[in-house]
């Protein structure tokens, strides 16, 4: 059987989980922290196989997944999770996940989509995204408090208007979806907005991370954001949204 999803352990609590076979577009982190009481469980990839039993969760322990915005590759097991978290700006689209505002449509002619299929016959053009009603919404300033971990939400538009992300204070633990992340930002959606992704990016520059766990590429420490975000600001300085 093929494994279709890649784990990596990070350190003690943290496993990263991507799907090596989906075109790297939208091969997205999906990031597991175990809580004290609570564990958690940042966005879920694409949805193509089954990701609720590659998370290793003990029996009778609650698993809170968040989903930091609502593009395909970020919220395409989501279904799969009882417990289901995500930006307030975007809520009531979770209860169709409509191609429009998901982009799923985007993958149907995706060329090379996969590098090795799923499972036999399957077509990328078939591809669907289950609705995923959220049971809690999370906006600007919330918190999600895991018993021995307390996250803020911020909420960090531009990529698109409902990116959040999750940063513990205590720790400078940074979940940033794909508010910043080790790679070329995408920008250029229907749905972003370059002028607001500015503003969010000079926000980045103060925030006192230790360590970035990003939505795509490899994580990083404070100097590195501030390199991503300063590189940003270059290439965007005097382009409108």
């Amino acid at each position: 059987m093929l494994d279709w999803f890649s784990k990596t352990k990070v350190d003690a609590v943290t496993t990263m989980l991507t799907e090596p076979f989906v075109h790297d577009f939208v091969r997205a982190n999906i990031w597991h922290l175990r809580g004290r009481d609570i564990d958690l469980l940042v966005d879920t990839g694409m949805g193509i196989r089954p990701l609720a039993p590659e998370i290793d969760t003990p029996a009778g322990k609650p698993l809170l997944v968040v989903a930091t915005h609502i593009h395909l590759d970020h919220v395409g097991s989501l279904h799969e999770f009882p417990l289901r978290a995500g930006p307030r700006h975007s809520a009531a689209y979770f209860n169709s996940m409509d191609d429009a505002v998901t982009y799923a449509h985007m993958f149907h002619d995706l060329d090379g989509a996969v590098s090795k299929l799923p499972a036999p016959g399957w077509k990328a053009a078939d591809y669907k995204i289950p609705p995923a009603s959220l049971t809690r919404t999370l906006d600007e300033g919330d918190t999600v408090d895991l018993g021995d971990r307390l996250f803020r939400v911020l909420h960090l538009p531009g990529h698109s208007p409902d990116s959040i992300a999750l940063f513990d204070e205590a720790d400078g633990l940074f979940f940033a979806g794909d508010a910043i992340y080790d790679a070329m930002l995408i920008d250029n959606l229907p749905d972003s907005d370059r002028s607001a992704y500015r503003r969010t990016m000079q926000r980045l520059l103060d925030l006192p991370i230790r360590i970035g766990h990003g939505g795509h590429g490899p994580s990083f420490d404070a100097k590195r954001l501030r390199e991503i975000a300063n590189g940003y600001l270059r290439r965007t300085d005097g382009i409108g949204a």
